[in-house]
């Protein structure tokens, strides 16, 4: 079974990555806590490419790193890629989203970019995906981890916090970027097989 370092220490996110790829028939391994990868791109596929060549480097697997965050529209598109480093807790990130945007209506979207490096550290593969809505004031719902009880669907009449892990694996901007990963994914999964 071939391996593939999911470029995270966050382990709800390496779950939803367990989901997903599970059809692949690889086995799907966390970074490794040694590994500190600074976050410097300015954009979400600059990180997502600097995560994953560097995971790949240090370990000498394939690696797949996403860099995916929120950007509100009322406040210019933050949190963006400081979505993580807001605040030290979930809480206090969804606090401090809140208090900046006050009583504001708001429309956001949760953007992912994910990039596959081989054990060279080049990278092979990458997408993008964006899922829309809306940001409530109210947080609601305890799944998923982050921002996901702000975020409010409408099409779904549900925010994150309240969507199944099934549900959210369809509509989720992690969901549509795997998507477009996924025939790439597909197409190298015999040279991440042989690279074990």
């Amino acid at each position: 079974m071939g391996k593939l370092i999911i470029a995270s220490g966050n382990r709800g996110k390496v779950e939803e990555f367990e989901l997903y790829l599970q059809g692949l028939g690889l086995e799907i391994f966390p970074k490794p806590n040694h590994i500190d990868i600074e976050e410097t791109g300015h954009t979400f596929i600059e990180n997502a490419r600097l995560k994953a060549s560097q995971t790949a480097l240090a370990t000498g697997h394939w690696a797949l790193a996403d860099d995916s965050g929120l950007a509100v529209d009322a406040l210019h598109g933050a949190p963006g890629v400081y979505s993580a480093r807001y605040g030290n807790t979930d809480r206090e990130r969804i606090d401090r989203l809140l208090s900046e945007l006050g009583n504001r209506p708001s429309g956001a979207q949760f953007v992912c970019a994910i990039a596959l490096a081989d054990p060279q550290g080049t990278i092979v593969a990458e997408a993008v995906g964006i899922c829309q809505g809306e940001i409530i004031h109210t947080p609601r719902g305890d799944q998923g981890f982050g921002y996901d009880p702000i975020f409010y669907v409408p099409s779904e009449g549900v925010t994150f916090g309240e969507m199944s892990p099934a549900l959210k694996g369809k509509i989720s901007h992690r969901a549509h970027a795997l998507a477009q990963l996924l025939p790439q994914l597909q197409h190298l999964r015999a040279k991440i097989l042989a690279d074990q």
